[in-house]
């Protein structure tokens, strides 16, 4: 079905900031909710913020604020910029495509790291 490609991760310091991207293929992609979760090693993967085909957004209470999702629809891409990053935002982060079937797509993930 869908394939998600992530890219954008890497290290940076703590008050930094990144913007992921998410790159899809295989799928109509302006018709679906585009998602952006984490996973800190040894932890459950978590959602952090979410776009519905209109444009409104959702966000975790730790990144609201300082995360901003958005997609170009053009380029079937969805973004994640992260502003203000602190060290317990770091993890896995994965791209997410839910269609309208009860389905879902993820991608492979790219590493964020927060540290000084």
């Amino acid at each position: 079905q869908a394939q998600l490609v992530e890219s954008g991760g890497g290290l940076v310091q703590p008050g930094g900031s990144l913007r992921l991207s998410c790159a899809a293929s295989g799928s109509i992609f302006r018709f679906y909710t585009m998602g952006w979760y984490r996973q800190a090693p040894g932890k459950q993967r978590e959602l952090v913020a979410q776009i519905v085909s209109d444009g409104s957004s959702v966000y975790a209470d730790s990144v609201k604020g300082r995360c901003t999702i958005s997609r170009d629809n053009a380029k079937n891409t969805v973004y994640l910029h992260m502003n203000n990053l602190k060290p317990e935002d770091t993890g896995v982060y994965y791209c997410k495509l839910s269609n309208n079937f009860g389905g879902s797509d993820w991608g492979q993930g790219t590493q964020v790291t927060v540290s000084s």
